[in-house]
Parts: structure tokens; C-alpha cells; sequence
């Protein structure tokens, strides 16, 4: 597990909240791997499964949902920069045994900052598609687990969950 540095970014000496200035770092690739899952009853994932729920194609329009979120990262999250994304893919496991789907988003830049927000907001924006999509036939659905996988590039080098 990572240690907490001595000082939080996002607050300049005096506490106020503010933007990283990124302008003197490199641009080097940097990429991101983040994961989360949602659980359901087992009715609700035969319908995502089978393609046959009232919306359509479930995983199909979360992916397109969790690539669209991260291209909107900066516009959610205050102080996230706008980067521009050379990749975002969105991909999802099915768990009949668990009546579970995890999702997994890779997002990727060449740029001076990280790209960890606009991948756990991939999975967030996924797997709330997801709910949307079924909370007509299940409103018990949880999502939990969403956490950063790892983290390559820039100044801080790499990180990877459980390591």
C-alpha cells in the first residue's frame, strides 16, 4: 500500500483548493487501469446477458457510456485537467456464479498528467449505465469494488494494486 505524502496537491500554502500546474512536467505515455462490478439478481443478469432487456443491448451502450465518461472527466471532477486520450477501452466480465459483471477500463494519454481519474470514472460511468439499464426489473443492484489496478508513467513511476 502506498504511503500518504506529506502534502494533498490540489491546496496551494494557504489551504485554497486549486489546479496542479502540470506545465513543466514531460509529456511521457501514461496509462491507467481501473475495475469495479455491479451485483444483481440473478433474473436481471440472464436479461443483460441474453441482449433481451426493454433498453437493448446492455454492455454494449455501457461501454460506449464508460468510454463517453472519460472523455468527460475534467468536465465531473473540479480539478482534473482536460487531457486529450489517445485511448479508452471499456471491457466487461460476466460472473454467472457471483450474479455479478465487472468492468475494466484502460485509459491512456501521451501527455504531463495521469489519466487514473478518467479511468475509474470509465467504470463508475459503465456500471451506473448499467443500473439505469435494469433498475426497472431490479433496484437492489449494488456496485462496489471500483479501485485502481495500476497506474504507469510520469514522474511517479508506476503503481500496481497490491504491490
Amino acid at each position: 500500500m502506498t504511503q500518504p505524502t506529506d502534502a494533498l496537491t490540489h491546496f496551494d500554502a494557504q489551504g485554497q483548493a486549486h489546479m496542479v500546474d502540470v506545465g513543466g512536467k514531460s509529456s511521457t505515455r501514461r496509462v491507467a487501469v481501473a475495475t469495479g462490478r455491479i451485483q444483481m439478481q440473478p433474473e436481471t443478469l440472464a436479461l443483460v446477458t441474453s441482449g433481451t432487456a426493454k433498453k437493448g443491448d446492455v454492455l454494449g451502450i455501457a461501454r460506449i457510456a464508460g468510454i463517453m465518461g472519460a472523455k468527460k472527466t475534467s468536465e465531473l471532477i473540479p480539478l482534473c485537467h482536460p487531457i486529450g486520450l489517445t485511448r479508452v477501452a471499456v471491457e466487461f466480465e460476466v460472473l454467472p456464479g457471483d450474479n455479478a459483471v465487472v468492468c475494466t477500463a484502460t485509459a491512456e494519454t501521451i501527455g504531463q498528467t495521469g489519466v487514473e481519474m478518467e479511468a475509474l470514472t470509465a467504470v463508475n460511468v459503465a456500471l451506473l449505465t448499467i443500473y439505469d439499464m435494469c433498475k426497472a426489473v431490479d433496484r437492489g443492484m449494488t456496485m462496489n469494488g471500483v479501485t485502481l489496478l495500476e497506474k504507469h508513467g510520469g514522474k511517479s513511476g508506476s503503481f500496481v494494486a497490491g504491490k
